[in-house]
């Protein structure tokens, strides 16, 4: 993709989908297509937090990745180049889990509405780590368990789009680890 496309990303405008320039999207709060991965050692996910230097939602918690395909990018692939671009995570086959779609606030006059195709994926025991730091400034294992209590306890710490996945979707996400 040329510099020039780099931060188009897919947006319906008046019911047409095209590409328009990513900070406009989240100004004008307007539906666009997204990608959430979520890294997975049996119980625990990989969690991140946001670096400092995001546009938006800095230092927050979010799942291991989440991100906007580029115009005309397979969601997969875009799964797969984002996990490596932000956490130097390469050699994993995300599944398609659900395709979800939320609206919500994330400051500073941004909107996110999103129609995210999410992905889930398993783990090695050999899985190497290696943070872009203009991206991610920690990243951390916790049960799914844990965090939905943290996320409920300490809402303010985490990415608007974590606490409605969490709150609304955790079975279609998650399946039997939330299932009682």
């Amino acid at each position: 993709m040329s510099g020039e496309n780099q931060n188009m990303i897919p947006a319906w405008v008046d019911g047409t989908l095209m590409p328009v320039e990513k900070m406009q999207v989240h100004q004008e709060g307007l539906r666009h297509k997204a990608v959430s991965i979520f890294v997975m050692d049996r119980d625990k996910v990989l969690i991140q937090r946001r670096a400092l230097t995001k546009y938006h939602t800095p230092g927050l918690w979010a799942n291991t990745c989440c991100t906007h395909p580029q115009w005309d990018e397979i969601p997969l692939d875009c799964a797969v180049r984002r996990l490596n671009e932000e956490l130097g995570i390469v050699g994993l086959e995300p599944d398609f889990r659900d395709h979800l779609e939320y609206r919500a606030d994330v400051g500073n006059g941004l909107t996110e509405h999103e129609v995210v195709d999410v992905f889930m994926v398993e783990a090695p025991q050999t899985l190497k780590i290696s943070l872009n730091p203009d991206e991610v400034m920690e990243v951390r294992w916790i049960s799914v368990f844990d965090l939905m209590k943290e996320v409920e306890q300490n809402p303010d710490r985490f990415t608007a789009w974590l606490r409605i996945y969490l709150k609304d979707h955790a079975d279609r996400i998650f399946g039997s680890l939330v299932q009682i």
